[in-house]
C-alpha cells in the first residue's frame, strides 16, 4: 500500500467504526424507550377518583 492509500484507508475505517458506533447507540436508546413503553403500559390502573365512605353523597334530593 502506498502512504496515500493507507491513509485513506484509516479515514474509512474510521468513518466505519463512527457509524458502527452511532448504529448501537441508536439500538440501545430504542431499546430503553421499548423497555419504558412495556412497564408503563403493565402499570395497574388508578381510579380516577376515590370511592366514597358510608352512605354521604348518595341521596341526592332532586326535588328542590
Amino acid at each position: 500500500m502506498t502512504p496515500v492509500s493507507n491513509t485513506s484507508f484509516n479515514i474509512a475505517m474510521s468513518h466505519v467504526s463512527k457509524i458502527a458506533e452511532m448504529g448501537k447507540n441508536q439500538q440501545q436508546i430504542e431499546g430503553q424507550i421499548v423497555m419504558d413503553l412495556i412497564s408503563a403500559a403493565s402499570a395497574p390502573a388508578q381510579s380516577a377518583a376515590p370511592q366514597p365512605i358510608g352512605n354521604i353523597g348518595h341521596n341526592i334530593n332532586t326535588t328542590a
